[in-house]
């Protein structure tokens, strides 16, 4: 299966998108704001059509960008005849006061695209620049920091990117393309029974799917050593849920001793006060949902040039 964490960001944003999700997006986008209707206050206070207008699109705090690789698809999915000159690009950290694009078009249409342009790319921004903020947490040491599905339904090919965006690795998409064994899957086993079915799960997986990994969530040091008992080359990572420092420092002990080539992911309540010390313990990949469901929007305003005549 296609590496997404090695794309580079232009070829990861076609490949995200590529099953239509975006376009339908912005099609319920585009039906959300303006209905049967229209724009019914640009309609009431313009007097003539035909305004044409250079707009830019501002940053008013610093931050990483994500998301400009959409504004085509969004100008195209509301029609109007805006051109787009972009000044900046996906992954740039840039200051406050950056310009980072700028529209040349119809004053009407820019309207009524503003808002829903603004929500996504403003979005994906605040994503980008949480990420960035844990992946520097940890500089100099070997974790990467990994998004998870806590994601807004819907916009998951987008957040995803926006994560890549700002440093970080993905995870696993959906359910779809990978296999995570978590304690409700395994939650009917008695503790001699989980090797033995985790081999099992993982035999058939691997047998009927094209997959990215097969890694099994534990929260006990026991239960990482059932896991191990695993044959060899099956198991692609193991998900340590809310385990303490120490417990973790032992798990990254007994992996590195019995299986040096498994990966070790740390997950659970971690955030940018703890993320480095999570990293310290020696895990490989630190997983935290908040990247996604819990990241400001970054401030970026849409303004007519100051020397544009139809300036409002």
């Amino acid at each position: 299966m296609l590496d997404l964490n090695r794309l580079p960001l232009p070829r990861l944003f076609e490949e995200l998108t590529a099953d239509g999700s975006l376009d339908r997006l912005l099609a319920a986008a585009r039906a959300e704001d303006l209905a049967e209707a229209g724009d019914v206050t640009t309609q009431s206070i313009l007097a003539e059509e035909g305004r044409v207008v250079r707009v830019a699109g501002r940053l008013r705090e610093t931050g990483t960008l994500a998301g400009l690789a959409a504004i085509p698809r969004v100008l195209d999915a509301f029609g109007g005849d805006a051109r787009l000159e972009p000044l900046m690009a996906d992954g740039d950290r840039c200051p406050a006061g950056q310009t980072l694009f700028q529209l040349h078009g119809d004053l009407a249409g820019v309207l009524a695209v503003e808002r829903t342009l603004l929500n996504i790319v403003s979005h994906l921004s605040g994503i980008a620049t949480l990420t960035r903020r844990y992946v520097e947490s940890v500089a100099g040491i070997r974790a990467v920091i990994c998004d998870t599905r806590k994601t807004t339904p819907g916009l998951r090919a987008l957040e995803k990117y926006a994560v890549r965006c700002g440093g970080g690795t993905l995870h696993r998409l959906g359910l779809h393309d990978a296999v995570l064994l978590k304690d409700n899957h395994l939650a009917h086993l008695g503790p001699t029974q989980i090797t033995a079915a985790v081999t099992a799960a993982a035999k058939t997986a691997r047998a009927r799917y094209d997959l990215r990994f097969v890694e099994v969530e534990v929260d006990t040091l026991e239960q990482l050593r059932m896991i191990l008992e695993c044959e060899a080359g099956l198991i692609d990572m193991v998900l340590l849920d809310n385990m303490s420092l120490e417990q973790m420092r032992k798990a990254v002990a007994l992996c590195r001793q019995r299986a040096p080539g498994l990966q070790l992911e740390a997950s659970g309540g971690i955030d940018l006060g703890t993320v480095r010390a999570v990293a310290e313990t020696g895990v490989d990949r630190i997983s935290v949902g908040a990247l996604t469901h819990s990241a400001p929007s970054l401030d970026i305003a849409l303004d007519v040039a100051p020397d544009d005549p139809h300036r409002t």
